[in-house]
């Protein structure tokens, strides 16, 4: 087996329980591994850390697997993995559609899969986890039996691990755009060509938060996507309900989503730049009981943070400016590099800007089927508030 050792001094974020191992923490080595070889990790002095997947050409050049040395990595330690990540879906109540691994936070580090019913849509984002993909869709057939598997591999983070981008069938093929049940809705998911793996599972206990404010309100939803959160807004017993997104395609399938439930009288739906229309109704004086934001992330480097504070910060004052006195805001952020407590600043900011005064609702993060880890921070990253705007 192939030895790595952390330099001195270096270690203890490893050692309390993250998985990624960065090029600059290593030291010695033993024997020369290739690229998504398993290899074992030990600290300076020897005592053994852990196994995990190895990419000399990505930033995080070890990924650990197991902290257990007699653990071998092979296919029946994927079978298990996975078995117990359903296993703890169950125990916590998401049988139907669930994110069933979530990365790190289910000890397999750079694996995305999403359960929708009966049919599962699988991310490998490293190279180690690329080179095991036979045995993880191996025991996804043998523990569902699924009705279909499909990859959703066209991510540019999979060219950082010198992988190219694909997506396709990992089963026989199948009619990819699918109906699930969220809530006592239905909703239309498009497997291979929706956002990320199809929909986002992530928000599905958020969207169930909004149930006592939007009765008989007049709502508006900024970025609505395939209209989630506006449907679940008619079904709370919203009065009317307007959704905007970029997407002509997104708008589409949104007054698809509100046909398919009875909702088509109050849900309407408009293929507009939100960030110009909201501007321009705050100009023109529109005002709603509650506004709803859930943009997509504004930046995946840190380089461009502060541009993505400003972004937050300029779409909540409006959103704030567009709330009639009493009514509500519900705005998230998916950006992993915003953490809550700043998150929470810039909704301050903008208040104070707006001349707001706000009282608390709903503070939360993602659906607990995306489960957070403490010792890894970066398993925390959806912010989900609704506030009262005074």
């Amino acid at each position: 087996m192939y030895k790595f050792f952390l330099r001195k001094k270096i270690g203890e974020r490893i050692i309390g329980g993250h998985p990624w191992i960065f090029g600059n923490e290593l030291g010695d080595h033993q024997g020369e591994p290739q690229p998504g070889d398993i290899v074992e990790v030990y600290s300076y002095n020897g005592s053994f850390v852990g196994k995990g997947y190895y990419n000399p050409a990505s930033q995080i050049r070890i990924r650990l697997l197991t902290r257990h040395k007699e653990e071998e990595i092979n296919d029946d330690f994927f079978y298990n993995r996975i078995k117990e990540a359903w296993e703890y879906r169950q125990q916590i109540g998401y049988v139907e559609n669930c994110r069933l691994v979530f990365g790190e936070a289910d000890q397999l580090p750079a694996l995305i899969i999403d359960k929708f019913n009966d049919y599962f849509v699988i991310q490998t984002l490293a190279l180690g986890i690329e080179k095991w993909k036979d045995a993880i869709v191996s025991a996804i057939q043998k523990i569902f039996s699924p009705k279909g598997i499909y990859e959703r591999n066209d991510v540019p983070v999979r060219e950082l691990e010198g992988l190219a981008q694909q997506k396709g069938f990992l089963s026989a093929p199948f009619d990819t755009n699918i109906i699930i049940n969220e809530n006592g809705l239905k909703f239309h998911v498009d497997i291979e060509n929706g956002q990320k793996t199809g929909y986002f599972l992530d928000q599905q206990d958020n969207r169930r938060a909004i149930q006592h404010i939007v009765k008989d309100a007049d709502v508006l939803e900024a970025f609505c996507y395939t209209g989630t959160f506006s449907l679940h807004a008619a079904k709370y017993g919203a009065k009317q309900v307007l959704g905007l997104d970029i997407s002509e395609n997104a708008v589409t399938t949104a007054r698809s989503n509100a046909e398919l439930n009875g909702y088509a009288d109050r849900c309407k739906f408009q293929a507009v730049n939100a960030f110009d229309v909201l501007k321009q109704w705050v100009k023109d004086g529109k005002r709603y009981d509650v506004v709803m934001l859930d943009p997509p992330a504004f930046t995946k480097s840190r380089e461009n943070i502060e541009k993505a504070v400003t972004g937050y910060k300029e779409i909540n004052l409006r959103g704030m400016k567009l709330t009639k006195p009493g009514g509500f805001l519900v705005t998230a952020s998916c950006t992993n590099l915003v953490p809550p407590a700043m998150f929470l600043d810039i909704i301050s900011a903008a208040a104070k800007d707006a001349k707001r005064s706000l009282r608390q609702v709903t503070w939360q993060t993602q659906a607990s089927d995306h489960p957070i880890l403490w010792n890894i921070p970066t398993t925390q990253y959806l912010k989900f508030l609704i506030v009262q705007v005074l």
